[in-house]
């Protein structure tokens, strides 16, 4: 039975781009379907991966900065065509609308964000952004329910994503959690410039990932450091907000970033989260989480026991959470328990056995 694998865009270093690759170890003959890749933008091992990109693949610009393509990527993926028994689309608005000559299943990562969550989508954004999603949002809307209903079977990477899932589509996902990369016996190397204390962002610096009101909050706290690992389009705002305790590592490798969780008091997450990753990869270090109660960050994060809620990402909120997290004890063998059940192994265990009822 041949599979083939599905991603939106493989042209960053981010969660979903790690959830590909560990479904391509899950099912290494698996050729991989994208609309972009750009190698040196996007993790390693994709380059030892059969890859297949739509023709938007010719534009550079494209490749550098995939947002530029928004108009064009369902077109793009209508015209996709996937020759597999079974299509795995790892989807967050886009690879479910593929072209599947067998049956598709899709890991839903959120139904898209600028048709059913605009307002957080477009956060901070320009008008012509603004403008460009508001004249696209109805043929777009048209388009997503037609992908949808393409699918045979609807995985949800968190209960809040299932919720989402069956709102938007009247569908009922099981949820397979996405698992997580982190790995504690591993090579670490210290960053240069990184204090001896400090604790740990790690985001994208995108609008609704809410990284301002964290710079904020530490602005107010000058004792303590953070260290922020991300890039994005929000990154020079975000370090004309910055105070002298917060420093900015736009992208390290894995070698760094496990030292990071490794050494760092705690993590702070306070985006909208459709799963909660980085307080797992926290978990897995004995390292507690300062977390929004919001998303994905309710199946990851369990409240007193690995990790801290605060309610609205508000500067004022995340401090008083971050000061509680510090004067509390945590035990790192319940973080590093909640961290093995969303392993990777457990992740390819559940897949297979989809992938075989589906035979």
């Amino acid at each position: 039975m041949s599979i083939a694998i599905v991603h939106d865009y493989l042209t960053q270093l981010g969660g979903a781009e790690r959830v590909v690759l560990a479904m391509h170890r899950a099912f290494p003959d698996a050729a991989i379907y994208t609309s972009l890749y750009e190698p040196d933008a996007t993790f390693p091992e994709f380059a030892e991966c059969d890859i297949t990109t739509s023709a938007l693949q010719r534009f550079s610009s494209f490749r550098r900065y995939h947002r530029a393509a928004f108009p064009f990527l369902a077109p793009a993926f209508s015209r996709m065509r996937v020759t597999a028994d079974i299509a795995i689309c790892s989807s967050s608005g886009w690879a479910h609308g593929s072209r599947v000559s067998g049956r598709k299943i899709v890991l839903c990562h959120t139904p898209a964000r600028w048709l059913y969550q605009p307002e957080q989508y477009l956060r901070g954004r320009g008008v012509g952004a603004r403008l460009a999603s508001a004249s696209l949002r109805r043929p777009l809307l048209k388009w997503d329910q037609r992908a949808a209903q393409s699918v045979d079977r609807y995985l949800a990477v968190s209960t809040a994503v299932r919720d989402r899932i069956a709102a938007a589509y009247g569908i009922e996902a099981e949820v397979l959690h996405s698992p997580h990369a982190a790995h504690p016996g591993a090579h670490r190397t210290r960053p240069e410039g990184v204090a001896d204390e400090f604790d740990l962002c790690v985001s994208r610096l995108l609008p609704y990932k809410n990284v301002d009101a964290i710079i904020q909050a530490y602005s107010t706290m000058p004792s303590l450091n953070l260290v922020v690992v991300g890039s994005g389009p929000d990154e020079a705002r975000l370090k004309s907000l910055a105070g002298p305790s917060t420093r900015f590592l736009s992208e390290v490798p894995d070698e760094q970033l496990w030292w990071l969780y490794g050494n760092c008091r705690l993590l702070v997450a306070a985006s909208y989260e459709d799963f909660g990753l980085t307080p797992l990869e926290a978990a897995a270090f004995g390292k507690p989480s300062v977390a929004l109660r919001w998303g994905g960050f309710l199946d990851s994060v369990i409240e007193g026991e690995t990790g801290i809620f605060f309610d609205v990402p508000d500067p004022h909120e995340i401090r008083a959470a971050v000061t509680e997290a510090g004067n509390q004890r945590w035990n790192e063998d319940s973080l590093r328990n909640q961290a093995e059940l969303f392993s990777e192994e457990a992740f390819a265990a559940r897949l297979n056995a989809i992938v075989n009822e589906m035979r």
